[in-house]
């Protein structure tokens, strides 16, 4: 899998979220229309794997976490920007997101989640905030972000 074979695949979901609210209702659609064991999960999950393996994911570490953006937001995708973390039993920092943020959860072992999400979906709208927070194992958390805003902020408990 190349970087292009990726962003094609990439295009494929952002194609169909142009115009859509970023919100519950996004999440309930997504898990319906590409659960887990969906062709087009499958496709991404391997994606990312194939990514992390070859060294064109995830290629940044800090304080544990691996990461990286592999697409800036452009018209071919849609507005939205990519990145892709490796996470294992930890919290990474705290941000928000100003225009929101689409997940996609793919657990590297049996039990894993994100957020205490299993694999599939999870979205956070507009001006939500967390600490992304993977425990129970390790996995890949792929993002997806309108213009690529993120802000990352001091959060209140670790102030």
């Amino acid at each position: 899998m190349s970087t292009q074979d990726f962003q094609r695949l990439i295009v494929s979901v952002t194609a169909q979220l142009t115009g859509r609210p970023i919100d519950a209702s996004l999440a309930a659609w997504l898990d319906a229309t590409w659960p887990s064991g969906s062709d087009t999960y499958r496709k991404l999950a391997n994606a990312c794997r194939t990514g992390v393996a070859e060294g064109w994911l995830c290629n940044r570490e800090h304080d544990g976490i691996r990461y990286g953006r592999i697409i800036k937001p452009t018209p071919d995708t849609h507005g939205f920007s990519v990145d892709v973390v490796d996470m294992q039993d930890i919290a990474g920092p705290h941000h928000m997101h100003p225009n929101g943020e689409i997940d996609l959860i793919m657990p590297l072992n049996d039990g894993a989640t994100f957020d205490g999400h299993p694999a599939g979906w999870c979205v956070y709208g507009p001006g939500s905030a967390h600490r992304p927070t993977v425990a129970n194992g390790q996995a890949l958390v792929l993002y997806l972000l309108p213009q690529g805003a993120i802000e990352f902020t001091q959060d209140a408990s670790s102030a």
